[in-house]
């Protein structure tokens, strides 16, 4: 299915990316994006000077001098202790991002991978979130054990193992973002598939006040095992989710016997795609697994970018963003 990517030099890298290299990928990331997102968030509040705000957060106990009108008055009765009510500034964004790195997203034909554009998007989401002394954090997943029995391996079959998962708590600053970008950009890919629903059920326990949540992923795990979380995810948050695609995801050229693998369990297969016939079947299944994808998201409530690592992701980016903007303006949702 569209899960197998072909063996080639451009869809395999080495696990450990030098530091001084990450650190010159996020730079030119960040000039990129700054150039061409600066601007796009001017004027989303109305005042300049941050007010005590009036969106409750989470409780403390009284001290001499605090306001008599911010007491916590059910905490205080549970605990027998006085308490006050913390109040967030309402021009505070707190944005989450659900990041997928399962070992699928370790391989592109195009000018990109789809894991760099995975962390790419992530720079100018942070770049976007930051700006206005917004908090950002992430929850990561690296893949897990084995998602199928293989028969035919490239090399050894990876050892089963438990889902690995990351938390960054959510920070302001641009010296936080780039500390979670290099976190995300540094996370090594393990063999399988991270549940991609466990990771979208992360983002709501615990609770958290109102938001931006954004799931990045390609996936490619049955909707079923998602759709679900996200709906839940979309009753409280505003959700994104920015799903990256791979140009061999979609069809299949006409080079003859074609080595694929499965990224997530090693299982290789030859493919013969002289036949026009398997390259129509493989197109139609890809469609029809894309028309879910996209169909889970929409049953979802989620707005829908979808990035290609044959494109410019960063063009997408800026038309999505403007899109949104010119919705909300409006008085409209997309």
């Amino acid at each position: 299915m569209a899960r197998a990517a072909p063996v080639t030099p451009s869809a395999r890298r080495p696990a450990d990316v030098p530091s001084d290299r990450t650190e010159a990928v996020l730079s030119r990331l960040q000039l990129m994006v700054t150039r061409k997102l600066d601007g796009l968030l001017q004027g989303d509040y109305a005042g300049l000077l941050p007010g005590p705000g009036s969106e409750a957060g989470e409780s403390r106990e009284y001290r001499p001098g605090d306001d008599v009108r911010r007491m916590d008055w059910p905490v205080t009765a549970r605990t027998t202790m006085p308490h006050v009510r913390r109040t967030v500034a309402d021009r505070e964004l707190e944005t989450w991002l659900a990041v997928d790195l399962s070992a699928s997203l370790d391989f592109g034909t195009g000018r990109w991978l789809k894991r760099d554009v995975v962390v790419a998007a992530a720079a100018a989401l942070a770049h976007l979130t930051v700006r206005g002394g917004n908090r950002i954090g992430a929850v990561i997943g690296s893949g897990g054990g084995v998602s199928a029995p293989a028969r035919r391996w490239r090399t050894a079959p990876p050892v089963a193992g438990p889902d690995v998962y990351t938390r960054l708590p959510a920070r302001s600053g641009r010296k936080e973002a780039h500390a979670l970008l290099r976190a995300i950009a540094g996370t090594e890919i393990r063999p399988g598939r991270s549940d991609l629903g466990a990771l979208v059920d992360m983002l709501n326990r615990p609770p958290r006040r109102r938001g931006v949540a954004v799931v990045i992923s390609d996936f490619l795990a049955p909707p079923a095992g998602w759709a679900r979380p996200l709906r839940k995810l979309r009753v409280r948050h505003d959700v994104v989710a920015i799903e990256v695609v791979d140009p061999r995801e979609l069809e299949l050229p006409d080079v003859g016997v074609l080595p694929v693998v499965d990224p997530e369990t090693g299982e290789l297969h030859e493919v013969q795609t002289a036949d026009p016939r398997l390259r129509h079947r493989y197109a139609e299944a890809a469609a029809v697994q894309r028309a879910e994808i996209s169909a889970a998201l929409r049953g979802a409530g989620a707005a829908h970018l979808r990035l290609r690592t044959d494109r410019d992701w960063l063009l997408d980016m800026v038309r999505f963003v403007a899109a949104q903007r010119h919705a909300r303006t409006r008085g409209t949702t997309r």
